[in-house]
């Protein structure tokens, strides 16, 4: 079950999934996309629930598992926007400045050009779901710090 806390919001009617799930327009660039934590909902069933990310859209959609003690580098994309749901185990965000422990059922947008990073300092595997929107291409990736000495642009 969703954390009640949490950002997204519930729809109880037909009537509320009908409009929660409108066809929503595809933005032409990266820079286009608004924040789309906006979007998620979550609806109650006899079973359960769903939560939905996003409704027709160009997206990618992965799994992203953090070993203990390692994080991924400090990077920023020019071609995408990023969505981040922590799955199971707290997450160290680095957003732009700020960094913070993320929760379980947190969302977390990144706009396209952000520099961003997720880490794990628990001592078991964390998970982080992830919808990419824009072009996606793991040649997108600038990175500005790597702890695995993979190459950096040391001019961001």
């Amino acid at each position: 079950m969703t954390d009640p806390s949490s950002p997204a919001r519930h729809v109880l009617t037909p009537e509320e999934l009908a409009d929660a799930a409108r066809p929503q327009t595809t933005e032409p660039s990266p820079t286009s996309y608004r924040d789309r934590t906006q979007d998620v909902f979550v609806v109650e069933r006899p079973w359960g629930q769903f939560q939905q990310f996003a409704t027709n859209e160009r997206v990618t959609v992965k799994t992203v598992t953090i070993a203990p003690g390692q994080r991924l580098s400090l990077q920023h994309h020019a071609e995408r926007n990023e969505m981040w749901q922590v799955l199971d185990h707290p997450v160290e965000i680095t957003l732009g400045e700020r960094t913070w422990s993320a929760e379980p059922g947190e969302l977390v947008w990144v706009p396209v050009g952000t520099l961003h990073r997720m880490g794990n300092t628990g001592e078991q595997p964390a998970r982080v779901l992830e919808l990419a929107f824009g072009d996606f291409d793991e040649a997108d990736i600038t990175r500005v710090q790597d702890d695995y000495r993979r190459e950096c642009d040391t001019e961001a």
